[in-house]
């Protein structure tokens, strides 16, 4: 970690760092094994990331998972906004990404990925989401933190790390494709924005 790093953080007395970047790489890699294990048949498989920070993870996973089986796994992303259980009374607030899921989902196993799990809902609303879109087999579960708080009852397949939290601590899960840097960082400051539910 760089020094800007540790000073960044260490703006905030409350924050601390949970995932270093050696740390998150030996865990996806981990996560990746654990998902072949678990699935013999690698054909039925296609991989769909909940945006932003899930569909990060679910490419890193992929790219995992065609270094151990030789397999190109079916990719995607999805934006959950729209089917969120508060976006009636959150809509203005919320802004849609666009979906890209260029394969069926019917009849395969969809490898549903999030950065972080928290009360569930994100997860209820993509699998909803999942279902406009065709039939699953089944739907397995992914996700780099679960810092418990669940409202639903849903639970991952695969967890990167179990942080217990409080409800009011945030965590934020930074990739370098799109944050620059890779680190996840958990602290109850203002530094730290709240980022997925």
């Amino acid at each position: 970690m760089s020094q800007q790093d540790h000073k960044s953080i260490n703006e905030d007395a409350d924050a601390s760092v949970i995932m270093t970047p050696t740390r998150m790489r030996q865990t996806i890699m981990r996560m990746a094994h654990e998902i072949v294990e678990r699935n013999k048949d690698i054909d039925d498989l296609v991989i769909v990331g909940i945006l932003t920070r899930g569909a990060v993870l679910a490419g890193r996973l992929a790219k995992e998972l065609k270094k151990i089986t030789e397999a190109d796994i079916p990719t995607g992303s999805l934006d959950a906004t729209l089917y969120r259980d508060d976006f009636h009374s959150r809509g203005a607030a919320l802004s849609a990404k666009k979906t890209e899921i260029s394969f069926s989902v019917t009849d395969k196993v969809v490898l549903l990925v999030d950065d972080v799990l928290f009360t569930g809902r994100t997860i209820n609303a993509a699998i909803t989401g999942l279902f406009d879109l065709g039939r699953p087999r089944a739907v397995q579960l992914a996700a780099l933190i679960d810092r418990g708080h669940r409202e639903l009852p849903i639970r991952p397949d695969y967890c990167g790390k179990s942080v217990p939290t409080q409800y009011v601590e945030k965590i934020r899960v930074r990739f370098r494709e799109c944050d620059g840097k890779d680190i996840v960082i958990s602290g109850l400051g203002s530094s730290i924005p709240d980022i997925a539910l």
